[in-house]
């Protein structure tokens, strides 16, 4: 008995205490999608530019839209549309007044579909203009290109659609706004409404579980399936992860729990420091302008190193190059310097010269106008 114990406390120490990228490869969600949120680098990708319906995760739009376009001090008065909005609601009442921050909160925390449209009415008086403000923020703001949205919480429209990569660069941004970030990580709070006294909780549940969990979004309607937008931080990497058209809630979660414990285990941010003057072979003057981010596997020996192109080159251990940054080059920025300022100088050479030209024009003109009054005078005299 002794020796069988032994045999298997051995084996258990043997199996290796983290995730590998082949088990997380089973991914029953129809998309998926792990990103390191500071430098946007795709770690984990199954079919994430699959179209897909996006459910209630479309309330990170809503709520960064008011959040950014919006006045949060605002008073809403609540319509008899958003009151009926079918759906998880904060249960707000026909002419309640609620300020827009509030409103916020309960759409990102409780999942309020009547908050969603109460948002919508108040800042472009309808749903439809709303919108359309959706959809040019996502695309002009943000830079996404695949995502059309026809309602502010996320029921089903056959063309209210997107991406997980759409949903990942669109909450990494969401999450550089320090008030949308605040609002995501809130655990609970307490709701008086009109009709409804109650203290919400946050619908993400790894929000109200894991401390490292920092938002953001759940959300579920039957064509859509569980979709499932999660951030979370910590001191060596800051993740999000996006699960779309997952069977069910648990595995949802369950899924980007393995996700989050992958790129936690694996993945590490590094940051290169902003350079002083670099002089390739050829004496040409280069430089690192800001801080530059890059991912790659944890607790990486690396050093930083530049080629005669121009390049910052991160190279591992082995003197293998992982990661190439362009630098900005000073005699070409200088160059383009010195040719917008030649140009500003004729430019302003010309206004000075048409100038000149009109000034003499005019006084050309007044000495002819005081010649020939001079002789209009004259021969008034001599008649």
């Amino acid at each position: 008995m002794k020796l069988l114990f032994t045999i298997i406390f051995t084996l258990i120490l043997l199996i290796p205490n983290h995730i590998s990228a082949e088990n997380i490869n089973i991914v029953n969600s129809d998309s998926a999608i792990l990103i390191d949120a500071q430098t946007g680098e795709v770690l984990y990708d199954k079919n994430s530019e699959q179209t897909m319906y996006p459910a209630s995760i479309t309330k990170i739009i809503t709520a960064i839209v008011a959040i950014e376009e919006g006045n949060l001090e605002d008073t809403v008065t609540v319509s008899e549309d958003a009151r009926n909005t079918p759906g998880t609601r904060v249960f707000l009442e026909e002419g309640e007044k609620v300020k827009l921050d509030k409103l916020v909160k309960g759409l990102l925390i409780n999942s309020g579909n009547d908050a969603g449209v109460a948002i919508a009415e108040h800042m472009d008086g309808s749903v439809d203009a709303f919108t359309n403000r959706m959809n040019r923020f996502v695309k002009e703001e943000i830079g996404v290109k695949n995502s059309h949205f026809e309602n502010p919480h996320g029921l089903y429209d056959s063309n209210h659609t997107t991406t997980a990569t759409d949903m990942a660069l669109i909450t990494q941004y969401a999450m550089n706004n320090e008030t949308f970030r605040e609002i995501a990580g809130i655990k609970s709070m307490p709701w008086d409404g009109e009709k409804w006294e109650t203290t919400l909780y946050n619908h993400h549940q790894l929000v109200r579980q894991r401390d490292d969990v920092t938002g953001v979004k759940n959300g579920f309607v039957s064509q859509a399936g569980f979709t499932l937008v999660t951030t979370a931080s910590r001191e060596h990497i800051d993740l999000i992860a996006v699960t779309m058209k997952s069977p069910s809630a648990e595995l949802a979660y369950e899924e980007t729990e393995n996700l989050l414990d992958y790129g936690f285990e694996n993945y590490q941010t590094y940051t290169v420091a902003a350079s002083d003057v670099i002089y390739d072979e050829a004496n040409s003057e280069y430089i690192l302008e800001s801080d530059f981010q890059f991912t790659a596997e944890k607790a990486l020996n690396w050093e930083k190193d530049f080629d005669n192109q121009g390049n910052l080159l991160i190279k591992n251990e082995n003197d293998q190059t992982i990661v190439k940054h362009s630098l900005t080059n000073i005699e070409v920025d200088e160059d383009k310097e010195r040719d917008e300022y030649v140009d500003h100088e004729t430019k302003s050479n010309s206004v000075v010269a048409w100038g000149l030209l009109a000034l003499a024009i005019l006084v050309f003109k007044f000495f002819i106008y005081k010649w020939i009054r001079k002789r209009r005078r004259r021969r008034h005299f001599f008649r």
